[in-house]
C-alpha cells in the first residue's frame, strides 16, 4: 500500500487522501510517495488502453487502496468528458519532432488535464468529511483558470487565485476573471508570480490558519497534480512507438518543474525515456542548474512565455529530494541555504548524475518568434511560445532519439506573441472570443500574506 512522506522528514505515512487533502505537508515540504512500482512489464497490456483506462491503471497505483475500483472509474471518466479531443492528450507527428497536445481540456491549457480530476477528487473526499475545503493558488497564468473551472460550483469548496496583476497574457486573465460563481475569488497582487507563490507558502506554514480554515492546494506541490501529469508520458510514448523498449525523449517547457517531474517519474516507473529536454525562457535558473550546477536566484524577467516567467520552481523540491537519496536532512539543509541565501550550488558528482536525465536550453523572446514563424512555414503548424521554447531547447541539444514535445497552450491565449511572429492575430476558438463580452470580478490586492489572510477571511465571513 502507497505511503506519502514529507522532503522535510517530519510528516510521514500518510495515505493518498491524506496527502491530496494536505497539499503542502504540515513540516513545509512536499509530499511524495515512499516507492515508485516499475511497471515496465505492463507496457505491452497498457498498449491498447484509451487514455482513461491508462489513466486509471497508472493511478491506481498510488490511491493506497483506499478507493474501490468502480467508484474510481467513474471519477475518472467525469474529469476528461469536457475535452474536445476523443484521445484527450493526441500526438502530432511534424517531421522530426511530435508534438504532445495537451491543450483540449476546457481552459486550452496542460491544466486541465490534471485540475479536472483533482476538482472530483476533492468532492469524492470532502463527501467523507464534515467541513469545508478553501483552496489557496498562485497562478502564472494557466493553473488559476484550469482550477477555477475545475472547481467552480463544487460543493463544500472555496477558491482563493492569485495573480500578478498585468503578468499573465489578456485570455488567462478573463478566462479566470470572468467566472462569477459565488465560491471563486480572483485576487490580482501588485508583484510577481514568485510573490505569488511566496505568500501561499507562507499560509500554508502558519500551522494554526491552515487548520483552522482547512487550507488545500491546487497547485502542483499537490501531488495529485503530478499523478494526473505522469499518464500522458505513457499515452504519448504509446502513440509514438511500436515496440516495448524503444527510448524516445520528451522537450518540456518548463517553469515551476511539475510538468517535466512527472516525466523524470515516468521514467522511473520504467518507462523508456532517454532525456529530459528542459527549455526555460530568458528566466534560465532550471537551465543554470542542470547545465553548471547553480540553482540561484535572480529577477524576474516579462517575456512573451510568461507562464515560465519564475526564477523559484516551487516542485524543484521533490527532485532534490530524489537528488539527496531521500535523505530529508540533507534536502533541509540545502533548501535552508536557499533561502537564505537566494542560491544554492551542488557537487560535480551530482551534476553528472542530473546530466544523466536532463539536458537544458534557454531561448530568448527573439528566438521564440523565430521558431514560431519558421515552424509555421516549415509545417502549417502554429506554436504557443511555450511549445516553442521547448521545440527549441531540442535543436540547441544533440537527441539521439525521437522527441516528443509538450504543446502545453493553445496559441490563441499568446496573440501578442503570435501576432510579432506571423504579422497577424491567431485564430480564436469560439470558447475565446466569446470571453470579451462577458463580465468580469476580481480584486487588486497588496503582495503581502497578511493582506491576502485578511481578505480571505472577509471573503469566507460574508
Amino acid at each position: 500500500m502507497t505511503r506519502y512522506s514529507s522532503t522535510r522528514g517530519q510528516v510521514k505515512n500518510l495515505l493518498f487522501e491524506e496527502a491530496v487533502m494536505m497539499g503542502l505537508a504540515d513540516d513545509g515540504g512536499l509530499l511524495v510517495p515512499d516507492e515508485f512500482p516499475h511497471v515496465g512489464n505492463k507496457l505491452r497490456e497498457w498498449r491498447a488502453l484509451n487514455f482513461t483506462e491508462l489513466s486509471l491503471e497508472i493511478m491506481l497505483l498510488f490511491t493506497s487502496g483506499r478507493i474501490p475500483r468502480e467508484e474510481f472509474t467513474s471519477l475518472v471518466q467525469r474529469s476528461y468528458t469536457s475535452f474536445r479531443h476523443p484521445k484527450i492528450t493526441p500526438v502530432k507527428s511534424m517531421g522530426e519532432i511530435h508534438i504532445l497536445e495537451l491543450f483540449h481540456g476546457p481552459t486550452f491549457a496542460f491544466k486541465d488535464v490534471a485540475l479536472q480530476f483533482l476538482g472530483n477528487l476533492f468532492e469524492c473526499f470532502l463527501k467523507k468529511r464534515n467541513h469545508p475545503l478553501r483552496i489557496l493558488g498562485a497562478t502564472s497564468g494557466d493553473t488559476g483558470s484550469a482550477a477555477i473551472h475545475g472547481m467552480r460550483g463544487k460543493k463544500g469548496v472555496d477558491v482563493f487565485m492569485l495573480h500578478p496583476k498585468g503578468r499573465v497574457s489578456p485570455i488567462q486573465e478573463l478566462q479566470m476573471t470572468t467566472v462569477l460563481d459565488s465560491n471563486i475569488h480572483n485576487l490580482a497582487i501588485e508583484g510577481s508570480f514568485d510573490d505569488a507563490q511566496a505568500i501561499v507558502k507562507a499560509l500554508f506554514n502558519d500551522y494554526e490558519f491552515k487548520q483552522n480554515y482547512h487550507l488545500g492546494s491546487v497547485n502542483s506541490i499537490n501531488w495529485a497534480r503530478i499523478l494526473a501529469q505522469i499518464v500522458y508520458y505513457f499515452y504519448a510514448w504509446f502513440q509514438v512507438t511500436k515496440g516495448e523498449s524503444e527510448y524516445v525523449s520528451f522537450a518540456v517547457p518548463t517553469g515551476n518543474f511539475g510538468n517535466v517531474l512527472a516525466g523524470y517519474y515516468a521514467k522511473r516507473m520504467g518507462l523508456p525515456i532517454d532525456k529530459l529536454v528542459i527549455g526555460t525562457n530568458e528566466n534560465d535558473i532550471l537551465h543554470r542548474f542542470f547545465s553548471k550546477g547553480e540553482y540561484h536566484q535572480a529577477a524576474v524577467k516579462k517575456t512573451l512565455s510568461p507562464s515560465m516567467d519564475i526564477q523559484i520552481s516551487s516542485n524543484f523540491e521533490r527532485y532534490l529530494y530524489d537528488l539527496a537519496e531521500n535523505s530529508a536532512e540533507k534536502l533541509q539543509f540545502w533548501m535552508d541555504y536557499f533561502e537564505r541565501n537566494g542560491k544554492l550550488t551542488i557537487e560535480d558528482d551530482l551534476l553528472k548524475k542530473a546530466k544523466t536525465d536532463f539536458v537544458s536550453a534557454s531561448v530568448e523572446d527573439g528566438e521564440i518568434l523565430e521558431m514560431v514563424r519558421r515552424f509555421h512555414q516549415e509545417n502549417g503548424y502554429l506554436l504557443d511560445p511555450h511549445t516553442a521554447v521547448g521545440v527549441r531547447a531540442t535543436e540547441k541539444n544533440n537527441i539521439q532519439t525521437p522527441v516528443i514535445c509538450l504543446a502545453c497552450a493553445h496559441p490563441a491565449k499568446f496573440g501578442q506573441a503570435v501576432r510579432e511572429a506571423l504579422g497577424r492575430n491567431p485564430e480564436l476558438p469560439d470558447e475565446l472570443a466569446a470571453l470579451e463580452n462577458l463580465k468580469t470580478r476580481s480584486k487588486t490586492v497588496l503582495a503581502d500574506p497578511e493582506t491576502i489572510k485578511k481578505v480571505m477571511l472577509e471573503k469566507l465571513e460574508a
